[in-house]
């Protein structure tokens, strides 16, 4: 029987959703302040969806990100809220595993800021220092570029975890990343780090069979968890943008969903799951089509 790991889904969106506030460019990061509970129970709600894996809500913490926001001598506080918050979910479900989510150092899609290797390695180990005891897995999240990849290869060298990297590609196409680079050019960055999973996300699903040709190469376990955008527009682009920007697809509802997650399964995926606005009943009827096929969820 085949296994799969069944990721979650998204976090930030459903924080905004949950707490009605304005989705604000460091939506999901303040709630950890306001609101530390409802992290928690987005967490608890994929478990019982049936993910396996709760990704920490740590994608948007750097010290880059929280300058100007009065948030930045919180920054290891942050840290350990999320982790303590997917515990408590990890500690209620009884099974299930952690995920540290390591996400683009200075912006999403934004490759054109090409973060500096070595600072973005310190930055990353940093993180990554604070939350090794607590996770089972590093997830390095929405990689744009072969540099911003490298960056953050380079922090989490020598951590006493898997580490996933997880690469998001133009969605024409799904051969190329954000930043122009053909995919392909990921393979050199895979076999001098090594890392134990090769994933694709924040793309739209329709470009993620392109991708997993691509990267099934590589010979490491792959998989996908795409979003549910329109597409990523030009106003999200800009400095500090807010997730408003972005137009929500009214044709991507669990159902469907599912068919493009499952098709990434019959083309040898063993990871699979949701990103932005792909929310636990997509999560659930993923599970259950998981099930229906004879798969092992694990």
């Amino acid at each position: 029987m085949t296994q799969i790991t069944l990721l979650d889904g998204s976090i930030g969106q459903e924080l905004v959703r949950r707490t009605g506030d304005r989705a604000t460019p460091l939506w999901s990061t303040s709630v950890m302040l306001e609101h530390p509970d409802l992290v928690g129970a987005v967490h608890k709600d994929y478990f019982d969806a049936g993910a396996t894996i709760a990704t920490t809500n740590t994608y948007a913490v750097h010290h880059s990100r929280l300058v100007g926001t009065g948030l930045e001598d919180q920054f290891e506080e942050l840290l350990k809220t999320a982790i303590s918050q997917a515990k408590a979910a990890w500690d209620a479900h009884g099974s299930g595993r952690i995920a540290g989510a390591l996400g683009p150092l200075l912006a999403s899609y934004r490759p054109d800021l090409k973060p500096d290797v070595e600072l973005a390695a310190r930055r990353f180990g940093e993180i990554a220092a604070v939350m090794v005891a607590d996770v089972d897995l590093f997830l390095i999240e929405t990689v744009s570029s072969v540099l911003e990849a490298e960056g953050a290869l380079q922090g989490v060298i020598g951590v006493d975890k898997p580490v996933w990297l997880s690469l998001t590609v133009q969605d024409e196409d799904g051969l190329t990343l954000r930043s122009g680079e053909p995919l392909s050019d990921i393979a050199s960055l895979v076999e001098t780090y090594a890392p134990d999973a090769v994933l694709v996300n924040c793309s739209r699903p329709e470009a993620v069979p392109a991708a997993l040709g691509v990267i099934e190469q590589f010979g490491r376990p792959f998989g996908a968890y795409a979003n549910g955008f329109t597409r990523i527009s030009d106003a999200f682009l800009e400095d500090r943008p807010s997730v408003d920007v972005l137009e929500v697809r009214r044709d991507l509802g669990p159902e469907a969903y599912a068919n493009h997650a499952m098709n990434w399964v019959d083309m040898g995926a063993t990871i699979v799951g949701g990103c932005c606005e792909v929310g636990p009943a997509h999560i659930a009827e993923l599970a259950r089509r998981l099930r229906v096929e004879g798969y092992d969820i694990v």
